[in-house]
């Protein structure tokens, strides 16, 4: 593999939680409709230290997302929105509080067992997509499973048929070069799923397209959703925000509005 894939392939490991090694059987993910709350965060806060200087990013903020839920999160620069996209992404530790996840304690895990969670909870999409240029959609769909121990003719079928549903089945042996920023959203879109996570978390993932291609994305989603997908949104557009079913806003470290708390 060129050097420059290889390098991409890292950069894809660290930001979507992929381990280095084998994890457990991606069966074992919470169902998509489990009793337990998706997200359940209650006072968490988190502080960075740089020097004598202590900056408290997140206040004591809680929130409950439950399965099946399409949740936006907003605010402008510096509210915390980004902070708490790290915290419910298990990119970052919380300082103090509690979070479970699919029902799960991962307030103090390990970065190991983090890396391992994300494997199998969330499925990522980012605004550069970070797809790797020299993989055809297909197999970037496959990533993932390729990590997770999932036997070689099962990868394919499982991603060619997300692209299939994502309306890229006649895309699948093109490389990203070859396609829209659109289409490559939505082979973005087919990777976080492959997986069967407990959510989608989904990092400004139309920042970079036009509308046309914006409006294409947000219809997909719409549909996941409609399918019982839970999705949890970070923008800083309210249009895109109004795409979604509940709308939370952050300022200064602390919830400001929920507009449709499930508790």
């Amino acid at each position: 593999m060129p050097e420059s894939t290889e390098q991409t392939a890292a950069q894809i490991e660290v930001a979507a939680g992929i381990p280095e090694w084998p994890t457990a059987p991606i069966e074992q993910a919470a169902a998509p409709h489990s009793a337990e709350p998706v997200v359940d965060i209650r006072d968490v806060r988190k502080v960075y230290s740089t020097g004598a200087v202590e900056v408290e990013a997140l206040r004591g903020v809680s929130l409950r997302v439950d399965a099946g839920e399409y949740v936006a999160i907003m605010g402008p620069s510096g509210s915390g929105k980004s902070t708490l996209m790290n915290i419910i992404g298990c990119l970052d530790l919380l300082t103090s509080g509690s979070y479970r996840l699919a029902g799960e304690d991962v307030s103090h895990m390990s970065e190991e067992d983090l890396a391992m969670v994300r494997n199998r909870r969330i499925g990522f999409v980012f605004q550069q997509f970070n797809l790797l240029s020299g993989l055809t959609a297909w197999r970037n769909v496959e990533l993932p499973l390729t990590y997770a121990g999932v036997r070689r003719t099962e990868r394919k079928e499982r991603a060619v048929r997300l692209l299939e549903r994502v309306g890229l089945g006649d895309r699948i042996d093109h490389r990203p070069t070859e396609l829209s920023g659109g289409q490559q959203s939505r082979v973005a879109l087919a990777r976080a799923l492959v997986n069967r996570p407990s959510m989608v978390l989904a990092d400004e993932p139309t920042g970079a397209l036009d509308s046309k291609s914006t409006a294409d994305v947000l219809s997909v989603f719409e549909e996941l959703n409609s399918d019982g997908h839970t999705i949890v949104l970070i923008t800083h557009e309210a249009d895109v925000a109004a795409h979604a079913r509940r709308v939370v806003r952050f300022r200064d470290g602390l919830i400001e509005s929920d507009s449709g708390a499930a508790r």
